[in-house]
């Protein structure tokens, strides 16, 4: 009988892959990652906990027991916090300091969820780990899963392709609310869990109270990119995005406000007015940290930019091993750096890299 190590996060994904490796006869063994020391920044951090002053973190960790119980699956638990702060978190913060918006779930599945988890997996004996992401291998490539709506290819797309070898993906060829369903036949006590969001393994909290305590808010002027005049001010830099419109409370403006650029030097947010506003939209970006996980690199493919964006038809310039020029002439809103730029052709995901520079007319645009 081959011996499967499954990531157990005590949601009700991972509940369910496990029932599913289970009914395809493997020996399932769970273990749980602690990659987070909640308890050390509960006060200073504002950590959220229960009514019962359990930190969310632990809750899953009984969520995630109760599960494998019920199951007969033996759980293990094994801390990964130095290594999620030295490769996720440090990587996080350094961008955020460069005012671009990192994916910290990308990097975790490329250096703790398909590195350090695996070996600690190979130690349990594991001939196969799993995890309850949403995504489908086939012939040694990565697919979007089943569900459109609950793919998480883009999220794997910096995975090394040799990390994937002896991966197992159980909910690829299933919808959500069939593994709500068979958690609910199953009575798990995750079967009507919220899933999680948040950044991974942080979880939800006050996005700005977390990050002050690592970088200091430094408060500068909000500029309308059109008029160049200064209409407000913002917290911070790092508290805002490309494309955002949430927490831009300035009166005197009928039409909604986007963040457009930010200037790290001078302590500049720029907004631009009205949702198709001409400096929202660009043509073309370079990525690098490129990482293909298909073996013909292509000249024309389909790109997603952002996570349950739909495809865009692009064209690929490669300037040298590791900086490809993406153009799309049609032009796209929101293309943010820091982001991943994920490569398909149909469900195949090709690859991806990370957002550099965004241009416009063969030209890097000043206020990005």
């Amino acid at each position: 009988m081959k011996k499967v190590v499954i990531g157990m996060s005590g949601g009700v994904d991972s509940s369910v892959a496990a029932i599913l490796l289970q009914q395809e006869g493997y020996e399932v063994i769970g273990l749980f990652m602690r990659n987070w020391d909640s308890y050390a920044d509960g006060e200073l951090m504002g950590a959220p906990t229960t009514n019962q002053g359990i930190c969310p973190q632990e809750v899953d960790y009984n969520d995630a027991k109760a599960v494998c119980e019920k199951l007969g699956i033996p759980l293990y638990r094994k801390d990964f916090i130095k290594e999620y702060w030295d490769y996720v978190f440090t990587y996080f913060l350094d961008e955020l300091k460069k005012g671009r918006t990192p994916n910290p779930d990308i990097m975790c599945n490329k250096y703790i969820k398909f590195d350090m988890f695996a070996k600690e997996a190979l130690k349990l004996g594991a001939d196969y780990i799993a995890t309850g992401h949403y995504a489908r291998l086939e012939n040694g490539n990565l697919l979007k899963a089943l569900d459109e709506n609950k793919d998480q290819s883009y999220f794997l797309a910096q995975v090394n392709k040799e990390q994937f070898k002896n991966v197992l993906f159980p909910l690829g060829n299933i919808k959500k609310q069939e593994v709500r369903k068979i958690a609910l036949e199953y009575g798990l006590i995750t079967a009507n869990k919220k899933d999680s969001t948040g950044i991974c393994f942080i979880g939800e909290r006050n996005f700005t109270n977390f990050l002050k305590n690592y970088l200091p808010n430094q408060p500068g002027d909000i500029v309308n990119i059109d008029t160049n005049e200064v209409i407000g001010k913002h917290i911070g830099l790092m508290n805002y995005t490309i494309g955002q419109r949430r927490g831009l409370d300035i009166g005197g403006f009928s039409d909604r406000m986007f963040v457009v650029g930010k200037d790290v030097t001078k302590n500049i947010l720029y907004i631009c007015i009205g949702e198709d506003n001409d400096y929202l939209i660009t043509d073309s970006c370079i990525v690098d940290n490129v990482n293909w996980l298909f073996n013909t690199k292509p000249t024309k493919c389909m790109a997603k930019f952002r996570y349950r964006q739909k495809d865009n038809p692009v064209e690929l310039e490669y300037l040298n091993d590791n900086n490809i020029l993406v153009k799309y002439k049609q032009g796209i809103k929101r293309i943010t750096p820091g982001q991943a730029c994920v490569f398909y052709d149909g469900d195949i995901c090709l690859g991806s890299g990370i957002i550099k520079e965004v241009r416009k007319n063969n030209e890097k645009l000043w206020y990005l």
